[in-house]
């Protein structure tokens, strides 16, 4: 995965921006980077502040850890039913 010269607060910041008047082309060269980025990053954060942020990120990382046990879950459990139909 790419790794984003920005934090997802400064993205919110620059965001918070845009919503206070700053036209996109302006935050654009302020900031270095394309408008087509600020559109990007809009749509993925925008509306959200640093809370909504970190609540988001708590619940991908618990997502993350149960999709992992829910994968080591399954394997186990066509081992064991391979097991079981090779002892029949």
């Amino acid at each position: 995965m790419k790794k984003t010269r920005f934090t997802e607060t400064q993205i919110i910041s620059v965001l918070k921006q845009l919503e206070a008047g700053l036209s996109v082309g302006e935050l654009s060269r302020k900031h270095g980077v394309s408008e087509a980025t600020i559109y990007t990053s809009r749509t993925k954060f925008g509306g959200m502040n640093e809370s909504e942020l970190r609540r988001l990120k708590q619940l991908e990382e618990g997502n993350q850890r149960l999709k992992h046990m829910y994968a080591e879950l399954s394997i186990d459990h066509h081992i064991l039913k391979d097991i079981v139909e090779k002892k029949l």
